[in-house]
């Protein structure tokens, strides 16, 4: 019995590489590089040395929590409430691996995961979170390696950049220099709508509204920490989409 080729199954999906994770990590490059590049300003501004703000990204690694940490400590904070204050500001951190250990098949490598754990960043998380979801068997480690060893070096890049220019050009640009600052938030919210889904929305309004609370109320490390918190109750109590219903729904679409 002869078989028509249109119906045959198509090829094993393969997993991605060392080298597509550095391809993949360019939308998260171009974010990083700018506000990497205003963060060593703004350190170098608040008085700390071009090798001290390098020090900062290549050690801490924190994003926002980096612009943070050394506002309070030139403000004269001690460094144990500037570094619990960071810590309170990224516990969301702690939640990262074990939400995508849940969806990876199969056995990780220790030295491997030890490696693409310290770039779990935000955007990190978003983009691996959104390709488990397409498919988790193109997700592998050697992709994850990649996509974080190359952020990290555009971030510390534009660290050292941005704090060898010290008080240089964009002085006389406050406007474009506080646009930097939003580059992060933005990246992140990209990847995050890449990854949603109709019925995520209801843990979605329900982060939404335990983080507004928290900021109204009290500040932003509370305001992440409501947030993380009402999007996790929600998570539990709501009711498994049935298969069927999933289809149909894809169907329509």
């Amino acid at each position: 019995m002869q078989t028509n080729p249109d119906l045959e199954a198509p090829d094993p999906v393969r997993v991605s590489t060392f080298a597509q994770g550095i391809t993949n990590s360019l939308p998260i490059v171009m974010g990083y590089l700018p506000i990497a590049f205003a963060f060593g300003l703004s350190a170098v501004k608040l008085g700390f040395t071009p090798s001290e703000s390098l020090l900062f990204s290549i050690l801490i690694y924190a994003g926002a929590s980096q612009f943070v940490i050394t506002a309070l400590l030139s403000a004269g904070m001690s460094l144990w409430v500037s570094a619990l204050t960071v810590m309170a500001m990224d516990v969301r951190h702690v939640l990262y691996g074990p939400s995508l250990r849940n969806r990876i098949v199969g056995k990780l490598s220790g030295k491997k995961t030890a490696l693409w754990a310290f770039g779990l960043t935000d955007e990190v998380f978003a983009a691996a979170t959104a390709k488990l979801i397409r498919n988790k068997r193109s997700w592998g480690e050697n992709w994850m390696c990649g996509i974080a060893l190359s952020s990290w070096l555009s971030w510390v890049f534009g660290t050292a950049v941005g704090a060898l220019f010290g008080n240089g050009p964009l002085e006389d640009f406050p406007a474009i220099e506080a646009a930097l600052g939003f580059m992060l938030p933005a990246l992140f919210l990209s990847f995050l709508l890449a990854a949603f889904k109709r019925q995520q929305s209801g843990v979605f309004v329900a982060s939404l509204t335990g983080a507004l609370g928290g900021l109204l109320f009290w500040s932003i490390p509370a305001a992440i920490a409501c947030g993380l918190g009402a999007g996790c109750l929600a998570a539990l109590l709501q009711r498994p989409v049935p298969p069927s219903a999933t289809e149909i729904t894809s169907d329509e679409h």
